[in-house]
């Protein structure tokens, strides 16, 4: 709870919580209240990655007899016991990454949709008999885990991201090293103990916090199948790059420049409602957040005045007031980032229509950017074509359909994207030439059902989506089998 002692987030392997070998720890503090000091938790190094991938593989084979269902059985109470303990969840969010407290308790909400849906494909990981060639016999396919899997979160989604790995790395028979971002560790040992409270084996899941060295050591580890990555797309480079030479299997989910596209014939109000959730939402810290809106000329002015109307009511604040609308950024080098970005855009010659800068008055200590407009911005502008990662909207027009899915898809992103018409048939076309993984029509540009992929195109994306059936590709691999019965 607030103004409690700091937490003790230590590394579980084989079924015990432990210190790092290194004895050494990282304290965390309150991004929205700074004097706060939320926990420390352990800087592990290689040679704790070792123990963990070493009790990984070594569970390996029980873990796999067990099946299907019965291991759905498992991740369905790991569920349950995030459901019961949702507000503890939310507010160690809140006290982690900054995200207001009703952001944080939807995504513990969508977190038990999430490992719901996945435990119950248990039922479903199958694969399919098939015709064969010759006579009195059947042909058959099948899936089987990979084996030992690294999954490597980010802090934005510090509770549904782990989960959204660490359900279908169990459920298909893979046993898992965890490590979570070093900003958010509490998050991911509170979710670890739920997996472990709903029966979770001794070394079938293992947790280990720490930095890039603890990356680095799992990336490397021959006795690790597979890394699934959500993060930078630096970073995601570099992981594909130094597994290529033992084809270590990748999962990469990487940066967004989301669009949303207004055309003439919007309803503008309702445009502006929908932006301004997926802009400032979450303090513009989504790997979907709307960044860009590109909208006709014909329109422009008005929809820029709708945005500022909206954006004026906004309460920056810590997360845990009851007031707060917009939390703050994670850290000091996500404020630093925006505040830089819009000192970028303001040289290139955008306009300032709303906020732009870093807000003090009346706020405790923390990170906290003030939900800004950009007018003005061109399309191959610094601002408009780099992932800030914070409260920051730039407004980009165009010239009707044609030129605005142009400029939407002129950045090396294709995560999300958003299309506001009323005309269906204009509607389904961007559907087939924006580039994104997930479009949204005449809605906020975010999120996705937890049965549908999510993914990216262009370099928001490397290997099979997630939170889908398609998350199987990536933690199973195809077997065949022909079985002769008779002569």
């Amino acid at each position: 709870m607030p103004g409690s002692p700091a937490v003790r987030a230590r590394n579980f392997v084989s079924g015990q919580w432990c210190d790092s070998t290194t004895g050494e720890w990282q304290v965390h503090r309150n991004p929205g209240d700074l004097a706060e000091v939320v926990s420390r938790s352990a800087e592990s190094g290689p040679a704790d990655v070792g123990r963990a991938v070493a009790a990984a593989d070594a569970a390996g084979s029980a873990w796999r007899d067990l099946g299907p269902v019965r291991r759905g059985e498992i991740v369905l109470r790991a569920a349950r016991e995030i459901e019961a303990r949702s507000a503890e969840l939310a507010e160690a969010i809140t006290r982690e990454q900054g995200k207001v407290l009703r952001e944080a308790s939807g995504e513990v909400s969508r977190t038990v949709a999430l490992v719901e849906y996945i435990a119950g494909e248990g039922r479903r990981l199958g694969g399919a008999t098939l015709p064969a060639d010759d006579p009195h016999t059947i042909a058959l396919t099948r899936r089987v885990p990979i084996g030992v899997v690294g999954l490597v979160t980010p802090w934005n989604f510090p509770l549904a991201i782990p989960a959204w790995k660490v359900a279908p790395a169990l459920v298909s028979g893979c046993t898992v090293v965890l490590k979570p971002s070093p900003l958010t560790p509490l998050t991911a040992a509170l979710l670890v103990e739920c997996f472990v409270a709903a029966g979770v084996p001794a070394g079938v899941l293992n947790l280990v916090h720490g930095g890039s060295a603890v990356g680095e050591r799992l990336v490397a580890d021959p006795a690790v199948a597979g890394v699934s990555f959500t993060g930078s797309v630096a970073v995601g480079r570099a992981i594909h790059t130094a597994g290529a030479p033992r084809f270590l299997r990748t999962q990469l989910e990487m940066g967004g420049k989301n669009a949303a596209l207004v055309l003439a014939d919007a309803d503008l109000a309702a445009a502006a409602d929908a932006i301004v959730t997926g802009a400032f939402g979450q303090a513009g810290q989504r790997c979907s957040a709307t960044s860009r809106v590109v909208v006709d000329a014909r329109v422009h002015d008005r929809l820029v005045e709708l945005l500022v109307e909206r954006v004026a009511p906004l309460v920056v604040g810590n997360g845990l007031k009851p007031d707060s609308t917009v939390g703050p950024v994670v850290d000091e080098s996500r404020l630093l980032a925006c505040l830089d970005g819009i000192r970028r855009a303001v040289a290139d010659g955008a306009r300032v229509v709303a906020g732009g800068g870093r807000l003090t008055d009346g706020l405790p200590e923390g990170y906290f950017v003030a939900p800004t407009v950009l007018d003005g911005v061109g399309s191959e502008d610094f601002i408009a074509q780099e992932e800030i990662f914070g409260p920051v909207l730039s407004v980009i027009g165009c010239a009707g359909f044609d030129d605005g899915v142009r400029i939407v898809n002129s950045v090396r992103y294709g995560m999300a994207g958003a299309i506001f018409t009323r005309d269906p048939g204009v509607a389904f076309r961007a559907l087939d030439r924006i580039d994104a993984g997930m479009l949204h029509v005449n809605r906020p540009g975010v999120g996705a059902y937890p049965h549908m992929p999510h993914v990216g195109a262009k370099e928001s994306q490397y290997g099979p989506a997630e939170c889908s059936p398609q998350t199987w590709d990536f933690y199973t691999e195809w077997r065949t089998a022909c079985v002769s019965y008779g002569p």
